[in-house]
């Protein structure tokens, strides 16, 4: 193998071995998660971003292929409020369907003023839409980019997205009286969790769409954040 060659080769090797690394971490996270065994959600979260922030900067991962750049951060912020404003248009729609509505009502939703500040600032901004955009959008999606390009790294990711929320969903299950109770029978669990891993794997790549358009993680970091949070007060509005 030539110099050339092992120089084009270096980069590629430490992007899959970023890219696999990130993933068992990921996927052995969640099996943990299912089984209740990663304890309280703060210190949990915090070492998995660690670990993948340690496993990108062993692979020479730089800010930019994050989508940490300094210089994107505008860009990011305009494709982020535009997503924001979207989402929150079509939950205000939502809202006021009949045959929609009753998708909002949410146990979660049943809490006061000072319990919906701290989910929306704690659970969801900082354990939820921060380290799972950095994980998937920032990590993954930079790693897959240099191995795959734009279209296959996008699909990866946004499919790895997908699976990420099948004990999320079947614990929501639990708690949505709507949901729940459409889906009594084990196959009617069944298609609601792959219909929420289609869910996600579609609202995966339009992040991925955000990030790539912007160069910045901080428009999929928005776009998350109004699809969780916005739906969490607009529940908390309609169940109030």
């Amino acid at each position: 193998m030539t110099g050339a060659a092992r120089e084009h080769m270096g980069p590629l090797v430490n992007a899959r071995r970023c890219f696999l690394q990130a993933t068992g971490v990921l996927v052995v996270f969640a099996l943990l998660r299912a089984f209740g065994l990663v304890g309280p959600p703060l210190l949990s979260v915090s070492l998995l971003t660690a670990m993948l922030v340690l496993i990108a900067w062993r692979s020479g991962v730089t800010a930019k292929d994050l989508g940490l750049g300094a210089g994107d951060l505008g860009a990011g912020a305009r494709y982020g409020a535009g997503a924001f404003g979207l989402v929150l248009l079509a939950l205000a729609v939502a809202a006021t369907l009949p045959t929609t509505s009753a998708f909002l009502h949410d146990s979660r939703a049943e809490i006061g003023g000072g319990a919906l500040a701290y989910e929306l600032g704690v659970s969801i901004i900082l354990l939820t839409a921060i380290p799972e955009e950095f994980a998937f959008r920032g990590v993954l999606l930079g790693s897959a980019l240099q191995l795959w390009g734009a279209r296959r790294a996008s699909l990866v990711s946004s499919a790895l997205f997908g699976l990420w929320h099948i004990e999320p969903t079947l614990h929501t299950m639990s708690g949505n009286a709507a949901v729940g109770g459409t889906s009594s029978s084990t196959a009617e669990q069944v298609l609601v969790v792959v219909g929420a891993v289609v869910v996600t794997f579609t609202a995966g790549l339009a992040f991925c769409w955000l990030r790539l358009r912007s160069e910045s993680l901080l428009a999929p970091v928005l776009a998350h954040l109004a699809t969780n949070g916005l739906g969490l007060v607009v529940a908390w509005v309609v169940v109030h």
